[in-house]
């Protein structure tokens, strides 16, 4: 069986790190499948500095960098191209960053699945949406 590749959308990220319930388990899960390489998981550069920006708000400078080096040792970058950049601005999506996400995932020609919990906000994708839970169901009814 070949592995899965999935985008990880930012909320994902953020559940895990907040530890906002009732989603945090399921985003611990998927990250812990990246982590034993059961799947690749990917996020964009835009991702991480979202990221960097909100725990910096509650932590220092050197603990958010550790904590953003630590999701690098586990996940994958998926690139935001210039034709990312002008797909995103030319899209039918309602949230630029959404939009940027998106093309990123389809982009990389690899990922299959976006998982996130704003399912709304990638209607207009082209790739497979899910939340984590659903993916986790899925994955281990296998």
């Amino acid at each position: 069986m070949k592995m899965k590749h999935v985008f990880i959308d930012t909320d994902v990220i953020l559940d895990f790190f907040f530890d906002r319930q009732p989603f945090s388990d399921a985003a611990a899960s998927v990250l812990s499948l990246c982590e034993t390489k059961q799947i690749k998981g990917y996020v964009t550069p835009v991702i991480l500095s979202n990221v960097y920006y909100l725990l910096r708000q509650n932590a220092r400078h050197q603990t958010v960098l550790d904590k953003i080096r630590d999701l690098l040792s586990i996940l994958e970058l998926a690139n935001i191209s210039r034709k990312v950049m002008l797909q995103a601005i030319h899209s039918n999506f309602k949230d630029f960053e959404n939009a940027l996400q998106n093309y990123a995932a389809e982009e990389n020609g690899q990922i299959e699945i976006i998982l996130t919990r704003n399912h709304k906000d990638f209607k207009n994708s082209k790739l497979s949406i899910m939340s984590p839970e659903q993916y986790l169901r899925g994955f281990h009814s296998k």
